[in-house]
């Protein structure tokens, strides 16, 4: 690996890591009230992403401007899956437009239509029992085999 595909990965992952930050806000507020649980999550995902607050407030003032990116990687796109079924589910309620929302971005990020439900509910199931998302991954591979 050269130097300019290093370059090109960091950016990469900057850009997902926007994308992905904006993703969040929108299920956070897909139920109409973004709980102050889930704005905690939300910075300690995005410091996780090296995102700092004022990147944070600025997408979430102008998410127009954060372009949708789906992570080439496959562990990247579990993580943001599982990262977003935990925003959808940390105010302990889970509205029916933020399960859509849930299902949508799986299917964006190539997970089997026909499984999705299933794979959902397995990483929401997962986290409740305070898994690991590396555990939980092993189990949704096992389920799409």
């Amino acid at each position: 690996m050269n130097f300019t595909d290093v370059i090109s990965l960091f950016r990469q992952g900057k850009g997902t890591a926007k994308s992905h930050m904006k993703n969040l806000i929108e299920m956070a507020a897909a139920d109409g009230h973004f709980a102050d649980i889930e704005f905690d999550l939300l910075k300690s995902i995005a410091k996780r992403n090296n995102i700092s607050e004022g990147q944070l407030k600025e997408i979430r003032s102008n998410p127009g401007n954060v372009q949708f990116e789906v992570p080439e990687d496959s562990k990247e796109k579990f993580q943001q899956l599982y990262d977003l079924i935990h925003m959808m589910s940390v105010d302990l309620t889970i509205h029916e437009e933020e399960r859509k929302l849930s299902n949508l971005f799986a299917i964006k990020f190539g997970y089997p239509k026909n499984k999705v439900d299933e794979i959902v509910q397995v990483i929401h199931q997962n986290i409740k029992n305070q898994q690991s998302p590396v555990e939980t991954m092993k189990r949704v591979e096992m389920m799409i085999g």
